[in-house]
């Protein structure tokens, strides 16, 4: 009889799904696969009890098949506080595709994912996330309705980011009001991560009030771009995290607040759009605020990019889009006092409010 040896550093990848850590009870999870087209991609389902899981679409290049489901994981999880703490009747749910979304999509292989999104009936709804355009939520739409920002050509909403970065700009106010007592950014020192389409948003309101911002991204090209827009300044140096500093944005992907960096930050405050940005829960979200760093929670101030599809599903015009992009503002300061007044840390305390609505809606 053969015995199958493994490397005790694959042991891990056996555990079941249902063992990961950021499973967290999911209602289902797609694992979707076309040979012909090359896709390789997974729908996370979270949580239906609000309403149907809503949640864009990533493509991105991970190193591994196991990368790619905790990221969906958490990010589906994510959605579902996103919209459960915002007040939206939507449940939460989330797509990978595996690939370079430079070289490898293709409009065969959308489609393909599209059908996927469609067996499902609508219990889940996609949107344009990283790798994505509101061109390849149009092509989506070809195949299934069970798609949002769409181009507003085709009845949609368009691109949701510039309403994420409203959102997070709404936040980043609140959570600069709670720490300094006034919310002006003027003269503030802020170093953004990651300046994609939200976080070129976010340069752009905070240049307005004249902010001291420094900008860091992968893509050279795309620094260049927004320095020369909007006036700011490219952060040169190898240790952003432990430059002097008012405030700090991550807006690129999630996972930086950790052991190291959340000890060698100097600012007083952490506001930003990326998703899933403290790498442990609860760990880094005390560590934070042992450190007396007003921390504004991802999922409740990167929301304004859900409200604008969800206005979509509904039919809400711009003005009450923006009205509830811009009661971000309140919510956060809400937030940010609740977690003081139970001396709880902030991220906590809108997972509370998020999951308390949840449970009423069960009952």
């Amino acid at each position: 009889m053969a015995i199958e040896i493994y490397d005790k550093d694959d042991l891990h990848k056996m555990d079941p799904v249902f063992g990961q850590l950021s499973f967290d009870n999911h209602e289902q999870i797609v694992f979707c696969n076309d040979k012909d087209t090359g896709l390789k991609a997974i729908i996370g389902i979270h949580n239906t009890v609000l309403g149907p899981a809503l949640g864009g679409t990533r493509m991105w290049n991970y190193n591994s098949e196991w990368e790619a489901l905790n990221d969906v994981l958490r990010l589906s999880r994510g959605m579902t506080y996103k919209s459960a703490v915002t007040g939206l009747d939507l449940g939460g749910g989330k797509a990978v595709i595996i690939g370079d979304s430079k070289t490898q999509k293709t409009p065969e292989l959308m489609l393909k994912f599209a059908e996927f999104v469609h067996s499902l009936g609508g219990k889940y709804i996609t949107a344009e996330d990283m790798g994505m355009e509101t061109s390849d939520m149009d092509l989506v739409h070809t195949v299934t309705p069970h798609v949002t920002g769409i181009s507003e050509e085709k009845g949609g909403k368009g691109n949701p980011s510039p309403i994420t970065g409203y959102g997070v700009y709404m936040g980043l106010k609140a959570s600069t009001k709670f720490a300094y007592g006034d919310d002006s950014l003027e003269g503030k020192v802020i170093y953004v991560q990651g300046v994609g389409h939200v976080g070129e948003a976010l340069v752009e309101h905070m240049s307005k009030e004249g902010a001291k911002i420094y900008i860091s991204d992968i893509n050279r090209e795309r620094m260049e771009e927004v320095r020369d827009k909007y006036g700011v300044t490219i952060y040169e140096g190898d240790d952003l995290y432990g430059e002097k500093m008012d405030i700090y944005a991550p807006c690129a992907l999630g996972g930086t607040l950790n052991d190291k960096t959340i000890n060698q930050l100097q600012a007083k405050v952490v506001a930003g759009a990326a998703n899933n940005q403290l790498v442990d829960e609860v760990k880094h979200g005390k560590l934070i605020r042992d450190r007396g760093i007003v921390y504004a929670p991802d999922f409740l101030i990167n929301a304004g990019g859900i409200i604008n599809v969800y206005a979509e599903i509904h039919n809400y015009d711009r003005a009450d889009i923006m009205k509830k992009t811009e009661n971000i503002y309140n919510t956060t300061l809400d937030i940010l006092n609740i977690a003081k007044e139970k001396d709880i840390t902030s991220h906590q305390a809108a997972f509370n409010v998020a999951q308390s609505r949840i449970d009423a809606r069960k009952k």
